[in-house]
């Protein structure tokens, strides 16, 4: 039996016939080889220029330069990849991806650290996957890795500011107020291709956020 690159074979019978059998696109081997987490990086950046409606596998595949064969070598369907996809965001953005800065012992760096980090990571007119999953936010799988996320970092938060000699209820307010004002950054920057320096504004959200 001969398989040629697009998911076909031919196969002889005993009397000669030759026939073609269609195999499904999990049989075809593609060049070059992409993991699954090349696909659910793609799927993401989909994700952050248009939503979830933006996540196709034929798109997909033409931006990757690859067959669809190697979306099946990984994922059953769409929607099995756009699963993966926000579960990866969720780790990456959620508890492992705090992890460095939960690790700091003093809180009051741990806190300018972040502070200092998120706001230099927010890039003028750059596509966000957050933002753009809340244009979702009625599909259970966005719901669940959005509020993971939150709560993550709201947690990570208020414990810091619990550290800081802060109130539980003082702690979590002022965690809330940070997140938000962190989130309202991102959105400006979705529409303004020009704002202060990042080096600034953290300055700025240190001197407002720090408890003195």
């Amino acid at each position: 039996m001969d398989t040629d690159a697009y998911g076909y074979a031919t196969v002889s019978s005993a009397s000669g016939t030759v026939n073609t059998v269609a195999y499904p696109p999990r049989m075809v081997n593609d060049s070059p080889r992409l993991s699954a987490q090349d696909w659910t990086r793609a799927a993401l950046k989909a994700i952050a220029d248009g939503g979830l409606a933006a996540v196709g596998v034929e798109p997909l595949a033409r931006t990757l330069g690859v067959t669809k064969g190697s979306f099946y070598a990984h994922f059953r369907n769409r929607d099995e990849l756009i699963t993966a996809a926000l579960a990866d965001w969720g780790r990456s953005h959620g508890e492992a991806g705090l992890a460095e800065y939960a690790a700091i012992a003093d809180p009051r760096r741990r806190l300018r650290e972040l502070l200092t980090a998120v706001v230099r990571a927010v890039q003028p007119l750059a596509p966000s996957v957050h933002l753009s999953l809340l244009g979702d936010r009625n599909d259970p799988r966005v719901k669940d890795a959005v509020s993971r996320v939150n709560q993550a970092r709201l947690n990570l938060l208020t414990s810091t500011y619990l550290e800081l000699g802060c109130t539980p209820d003082e702690a979590a307010h002022r965690a809330r107020v940070a997140y938000a004002a962190i989130l309202g950054l991102l959105h400006l920057a979705q529409t303004e291709a020009d704002s202060p320096s990042p080096d600034a504004l953290a300055d700025a959200a240190a001197a407002i956020f720090l408890p003195s």
